[in-house]
């Protein structure tokens, strides 16, 4: 069997921005890495905006004082683009909405759901919660009342809500108009 020969790419890899990243997220300054890796400030300003590339060795040297494998550097990030008219449907009850889940269904970090809401469209009639820690309630276009046991939130579009999760809530579309929320659930809602 032929091997096939791969091309090779003259495409810089462009790695500055996640060495910059791995250096605030540390809390070093450009000043301080210099000084443990032995690398001129000047040199590693220009690593960080990718106008140079560092030797095998400065690589290595620069990922061990940044706590950080030299193979993160070069793996692709896990993306997941979700168009909303390929979004799946789900139903987390209620009457009048149409829900969609915009975020990966293997995304287990957070969920991201978009309820389009019919005029005078309501939840459920008792109050129930979702298991997750912090849901965060973002009013699109309309109006929606979110209801607690001893509270309720009149919200108008651009308003935005945080709240525990599990806290026994219901919601409804007061207006003869279509609302639209965006439901944030983190981390992502157990199935």
């Amino acid at each position: 069997m032929k091997a096939l020969p791969v091309e090779p790419s003259s495409a810089a890899l462009a790695i500055g921005s996640r060495i910059r990243a791995a250096r605030h997220a540390q809390r070093l300054t450009i000043d301080q890495v210099a000084d443990s890796t032995g690398l001129t400030k000047g040199f590693l300003s220009r690593v960080e905006r990718d106008l140079t590339s560092p030797s095998v060795a400065s690589l290595v040297t620069l990922c061990q004082v940044l706590s950080m494998e030299v193979g993160e550097l070069f793996t692709q990030p896990d993306t997941h683009v979700v168009r909303l008219a390929e979004a799946p449907r789900i139903s987390l009850g209620g009457e009048g909405i149409s829900e969609h889940l915009l975020t990966a269904r293997s995304e287990r970090r957070l969920q991201v759901i978009r309820a389009d809401i019919a005029p005078h469209g309501e939840g459920e009639k008792e109050l129930y919660s979702v298991d997750c820690e912090v849901e965060v309630l973002h009013v699109l276009a309309g109006r929606f009342v979110l209801i607690f046991a001893n509270e309720r939130f009149e919200l108008d579009a651009g308003d935005t809500v945080t709240f525990p999760g599990r806290e026994p809530h219901s919601w409804m579309n007061p207006t003869g108009q279509d609302t639209v929320v965006t439901w944030t659930l983190v981390p992502a809602a157990s199935r």
